[in-house]
């Protein structure tokens, strides 16, 4: 029998684990600058290839990536998020201000929007192709890319860094302790 997934599911609970997980890789990447006296400014201008965007771009892109489908799909306004970020201060500011914006999403204005059209820059798709095809890997794209670029230069980082904590095991203590073992 299979099983189905909604929209929501497919979507805000992710963008937040993962973001959430984002920021706390930004509080180890400030506390490893601090800690070794390398300039912030390095990290965050910091990308694996010449060709690529910066660390900043890419918490950006993950952030607008996340927000961006979620308004989409629920017919409301972008966050508008300035993309103006120079320190991990703001970074991390601008991170949580896109988490409690995605917070602020009910399953009931997602769920439903599989079909519906969603115009992405021009182009128009339907929302669970946009989400699933486009979106969700261009999503993760950025989250891994952010890690490898810190990673790269030295941070401290681990593979649950990365990944974070699901939502609904955060008040489940025996299925958090079964998802930590992963460390």
């Amino acid at each position: 029998m299979a099983m189905s997934v909604s929209m929501y599911t497919a979507s805000v609970p992710i963008f937040i684990q993962f973001l959430t997980a984002l920021n706390e890789v930004i509080s180890k990447a400030e506390a490893h600058a601090k800690a070794k006296k390398i300039d912030e400014s390095f990290l965050i201008n910091m990308r694996l290839y010449p060709d690529m965007y910066p660390f900043v771009r890419q918490v950006q892109q993950s952030c607008s990536h996340a927000e961006r489908i979620c308004n989409a799909l629920a017919g409301t306004p972008p966050l508008g998020l300035p993309k103006a970020e120079r320190t991990f201060a703001e970074l991390k500011a601008s991170v949580a201000k896109t988490i409690d914006h995605l917070r602020a999403f009910r399953p009931e204005q997602i769920d439903g929007t599989d079909d519906k059209i969603v115009d992405a820059a021009g182009r128009k798709f339907p929302g669970r192709m946009l989400l699933l095809s486009r979106v969700l890997p261009h999503f993760y794209f950025h989250c891994t890319t952010a890690y490898d670029i810190l990673r790269h230069c030295g941070v401290p980082l681990v593979k649950h860094d990365f990944l974070g904590t699901p939502l609904e095991l955060m008040d489940d203590p025996v299925q958090l302790q079964n998802w930590s073992f992963s460390r």
